[in-house]
């Protein structure tokens, strides 16, 4: 199969979608790749170790799209790459779909077909390709609010772990799957007073056994959720419902009676944001102020640590690239329950049923 890699456009988006080790395993499985240049030059890897993995050195977005049938990328393409989408395409990326009904409707117009990462679904209902991604926000989100606590970001200067004899900073994490743990276990490293928010009491159970009294633990309700925020310094939305748009779970109302100089960080924003207040920010505009209270919303957060980002995205996308890549998408979906799960588009058809429903699309029940 003929695999391009262009260069990501988004806004400070320096990920690239293989590394030259994965460039050098798809070449010895038989496929021809072609890299646009300077593609992961943001993260040191040059076009001469693209060159020597076995692969091809284009000079544009057009000239891979025209020499590739599978496109692999990190992010959801913008409008640019949208236009150069063709029938014959297979593309294989980040595409958070719910939460974007145009970009759902230009993919479906193009009559390609396109696989989410974020939607591969194993058995046990965890989502391999998100998990790294997850682990890196989960991580940045605590670090990155510590910051903008600080009175020089305009926080209310408040150190996270406090000092001793002065109190710690209160953060709240709602949603504790691998994003809002990581967040948990970063907060607690730096001495916050940390409280968990989630809807699952297996769950909640077992951050009871990780974290013992070290942390609080309440169920997801209006009533906890509302007494939790208002109390907080910082507030870490990290709620997923696999391929649908997070629910809004804090209000503006909770966000008005927050202190002065608060933070709250939306993971989730990429979904549609699981807090009212919260709009999608880029890196170079990170921040916004609602009623006194900082809000980050970065969409690609990952993309600040661009080059751990990377490599451990590769490490989980490229099995089933090599599957796409030998068996074509069809015989692929037939051997891997898990990656059918992982097509949203198939030939211009909208086939994940909870997109369909959030954005109010018509369904194709797919058939392969």
């Amino acid at each position: 199969m003929k695999i391009g890699v262009p260069k990501e456009i988004k806004n400070n988006e320096n990920r690239v979608g293989l590394v030259p080790s994965g460039v050098r395993q798809l070449v010895m499985d038989g496929h021809q790749l072609y890299i646009e240049k300077t593609a992961g030059e943001g993260i040191g890897l040059t076009d001469s170790l693209y060159v020597e993995a076995g692969a091809t050195i284009l000079n544009s977005l057009e000239e891979v799209y025209e020499a590739a049938d599978m496109i692999i990328k990190v992010k959801e393409p913008q409008p640019r790459e949208v236009a150069l989408l063709k029938p014959r395409h297979i593309l294989y990326t980040y595409l958070h779909l719910a939460a974007d009904k145009t970009l759902t409707e230009t993919l479906m117009q193009s009559g390609a077909t396109s696989i989410a990462y974020e939607t591969i679904q194993d058995p046990d209902g965890s989502l391999p390709l998100l998990l790294p991604m997850s682990e890196v926000a989960g991580r940045m989100a605590t670090q990155i609010g510590a910051q903008y606590l600080q009175l020089d970001r305009g926080g209310k200067g408040v150190l996270l772990g406090g000092v001793p004899g002065v109190r710690r900073a209160k953060v709240t994490v709602i949603g504790c799957g691998v994003a809002g743990t990581n967040s948990i276990k970063m907060a607690m490293g730096m001495g916050a007073d940390v409280t968990a928010i989630d809807l699952s009491v297996k769950r909640m159970a077992e951050l009871d056994d990780l974290f013992s009294t070290k942390i609080t633990t309440l169920f997801s309700n209006i009533d906890n959720i509302e007494k939790a925020v208002m109390e907080s310094d910082l507030v870490i939305g990290a709620v997923l419902i696999p391929g649908a748009k997070a629910p809004k779970l804090v209000s503006r109302e909770m966000i008005s009676r927050m202190g002065k100089g608060s933070v709250v960080i939306d993971i989730a924003v990429d979904q549609g944001g699981c807090i009212e207040t919260c709009r999608p920010t880029t890196h170079e505009e990170p921040t916004f102020v609602v009623d006194g209270v900082t809000h980050y919303c970065v969409a690609n957060m990952p993309g600040a640590v661009a080059q751990t980002s990377t490599y451990a995205l590769t490490n989980v996308t490229l099995r089933y690239a090599q599957m796409i890549a030998k068996l074509g998408v069809e015989e692929a979906c037939q051997k891997s329950e898990p990656l059918k799960l992982g097509l949203n588009i198939y030939k211009g058809d909208l086939v994940y049923s909870q997109i369909a429903k959030d954005l109010d699309l018509q369904h194709t029940e797919l058939k392969i």
